[in-house]
C-alpha cells in the first residue's frame, strides 16, 4: 500500500465522505496501462491486425486508445513498433484533455505545457499534419524529450519551443484557435503511478501550484482568439488547482463560458462548492459557507452564486475508484466572440522567411533520386536552414528570431559537401509509398538487429532505402554493393 500524506488523506476524506473508503482501496490496486495508436502512421484497424499484444481494450474517451496487459512478455515499450512511432504509451486518463480539445486539420493550436509529449502527439494525430501546432515546455531538459517524441511520431507541422508562457504571450496575440493548458500541478492523481510524488507533496506546494496556474491561464487568454477553445487540465484532486483555478479565471475573464461536454461512464462532475475549499491551506478546514453542497434538494444563495457564476458542474473529474485510469481534472472553456474568414491574429515578429529551394541543390538531388513525392509541392519558401541542418517549416510559420526553438517543423537532414544525408525524423515522417526504395525487415530478429546498429545483407540498386518493419517506417539504410549500411541513430540503438 502506498504511504499517502496524512494531510492529503484528511482532505480527500472530507471531500468524498462515504466514497472515501472506495477511493482509498484503489491505491492497493495495480494501475492500468494503455497505449494510443498514432493516426499519422496508419489506422487503428491496421494496427490491430499487426499488433503482437493480447487483450487490447478500448479507452472510452479516445478512439485510438487501448488498455494493454502490463504483465505481458511482449513489453510495448521495448517493441520495434514503439521505436517506429506506431503508438505512444500514455496513461489512459491523460488521453482525455487532448480529446476534449477537438483539434482539426488546418487550425492553429498551442500546447502550452507540453512535455513529455503525450498530449502534443495526440493533438498532432487529429491535425493530420495540416495546420500549425506549437508545443512549448519551459524546462529545457523536458523540452528536449518533447522534441524527441515529436520526431518519433512523424509529426511535420510542429514548432517545439522552450519558453515561458509570458514570453509566448508577448509574441502571439489572439492568435490560436485552440489552446491546451495541461498545467503543472501537485500531481496527486499520479500518486499510484509515481510514489515519489507523495514525498514531494505538501499543502504549501498545492497553493504554489494554484498561483502558478493563474498566471499560465492569463497568458493563455492573451493568445486565444475570440471564439476559440481553451482546455484546462491537471492530474491532481486539489480543489484549489481545479474548480478553484477555473472559478478564479472566470472571475478575471467573464468573457469565457464553460462548455457542457460528454461525460463518459465513471466520470464525475466538478463541484461548485469546492471552488473556495479551504483545506488546501495550512490552516485547514472548510468555511461554513462552503459546507453546503450544490444539490437540488439544498439550495442557498451561496451555492446558487457559485453554480451560476462558474458552471463548474460542467467540468470533469476522473477518480481512480470510478474510472479505469488515474486522477485527472478537465475543464473545456470557450472565449466569447468570433473572427472573420482569413483572420490572422497578432504576431509580434511577423512570419518566418525561408530560403529558396535552388540554394539547396543537394537536397533536390536526393529527393529526385530517392522519393516518389515532392516535399516542396505547393510550398512557398518553406525551407529553413540552420548551418548544415535543413528543415521544412509548417505553413505560415511565425518568425522564430526571438524564440528558443528546438524543432521548427520537419527536420529534413544535413547538407554536406556535395551531398545530402536524410534525417531520422524524415524517415519516420514518410511511408513506404513515399519512397523509391525500401527494405522490409520481415521478422523480429532482423528488426532488432537493425535497431542495434548492425549492417544487413541485401541485393538491390545502390542508394538510400527506407527501412520498414511490418510496413511501418523505422529508419534509413544506404546500400552499397550488397551491404546495407545502418543509419539508425547511434543514440537510439538498443
Amino acid at each position: 500500500m502506498i504511504q499517502l500524506p496524512q494531510d492529503f488523506m484528511d482532505r480527500m476524506q472530507d471531500m468524498l465522505k462515504d466514497a472515501y473508503p472506495a477511493f482509498l482501496r484503489s491505491y492497493a490496486e495495480c494501475r492500468l496501462q494503455a497505449l494510443r495508436v498514432n493516426a499519422l502512421k496508419g489506422t487503428r484497424e491496421t494496427f490491430l491486425e499487426k499488433a503482437p499484444f493480447s487483450d487490447l481494450r478500448r479507452v472510452p474517451w479516445e478512439e485510438n486508445g487501448f488498455y494493454y496487459d502490463g504483465s505481458s512478455d511482449c513489453a510495448p515499450g521495448k517493441h520495434p513498433f514503439h521505436q517506429a512511432g506506431v503508438y505512444y504509451i500514455q496513461e489512459p486518463s491523460a488521453m482525455a484533455p487532448a480529446a476534449y480539445l477537438e483539434a482539426v486539420p488546418g487550425e492553429r493550436v498551442l500546447d502550452l505545457c507540453a512535455a513529455p509529449g503525450g498530449k502534443t502527439t495526440q493533438i498532432a494525430s487529429y491535425m493530420q499534419n495540416q495546420g500549425f501546432l506549437v508545443c512549448n515546455e519551459i524546462h529545457s531538459a523536458r523540452a528536449k524529450i518533447l522534441s524527441e517524441n515529436v520526431e518519433r511520431m512523424g509529426i511535420r507541422n510542429a514548432l517545439v519551443t522552450n519558453e515561458t508562457p509570458q514570453r509566448l504571450a508577448e509574441l502571439f496575440g489572439d492568435y490560436f484557435d485552440r489552446i491546451l493548458v495541461d498545467a503543472p500541478c501537485s500531481g496527486e492523481g499520479m500518486f499510484r503511478k509515481n510514489e515519489e510524488a507523495c514525498s514531494e507533496w505538501s499543502l504549501e506546494n498545492v497553493q504554489l501550484c494554484a498561483d502558478r496556474q493563474d498566471e499560465i491561464l492569463d497568458c493563455a487568454d492573451r493568445m486565444l482568439r475570440p471564439g476559440g477553445r481553451l482546455v484546462y487540465a491537471t492530474c491532481t484532486f486539489a480543489p484549489a488547482e481545479n474548480e478553484g483555478s477555473i472559478a478564479r479565471f472566470l472571475e478575471r475573464h467573464p468573457e469565457y463560458q464553460i462548455l457542457e461536454v460528454k461525460k463518459y461512464d465513471g466520470m464525475s462532475a466538478g463541484t461548485a462548492a469546492w471552488a473556495n475549499y479551504k483545506a488546501d491551506s495550512p490552516d485547514g478546514g472548510m468555511t461554513a459557507e462552503h459546507e453546503v453542497r450544490c444539490h437540488d434538494s439544498v439550495r442557498t444563495v451561496v451555492d446558487r452564486k457559485i453554480s451560476c457564476r462558474t458552471g463548474l458542474k460542467n467540468t470533469i473529474r476522473l477518480f481512480p475508484h470510478l474510472v479505469q485510469g488515474e486522477g485527472h481534472y478537465v475543464a473545456v472553456l470557450q472565449k466569447n466572440g468570433e473572427v472573420p474568414d482569413g483572420y490572422q491574429g497578432f504576431l509580434a515578429n511577423g512570419l518566418q522567411k525561408g530560403i529558396n529551394a535552388k540554394d539547396v541543390k543537394e537536397f533536390l538531388q536526393f529527393q529526385q533520386e530517392s522519393l516518389q513525392m515532392d516535399l516542396l509541392e505547393n510550398t512557398q519558401d518553406r525551407l529553413l536552414r540552420f548551418g548544415e541542418q535543413l528543415y521544412l517549416m509548417p505553413e505560415c510559420m511565425p518568425s522564430i528570431s526571438k524564440l528558443k526553438v528546438l524543432r521548427a517543423g520537419l527536420h529534413l537532414g544535413t547538407l554536406k559537401k556535395n551531398r545530402f544525408e536524410p534525417s531520422h525524423a524524415l524517415a519516420l515522417a514518410l511511408k513506404k509509398e513515399d519512397v523509391k526504395r525500401s527494405m522490409e525487415l520481415d521478422d523480429d530478429e532482423k528488426a532488432n538487429a537493425y535497431l542495434e546498429g548492425m549492417t544487413l545483407n541485401y541485393v538491390g540498386e545502390k542508394g538510400w532505402y527506407l527501412m520498414t518493419y511490418r510496413g511501418y517506417s523505422i529508419g534509413w539504410g544506404k546500400l552499397a554493393g550488397q551491404v546495407m549500411k545502418n543509419h539508425y541513430p547511434k543514440g537510439l540503438r538498443k
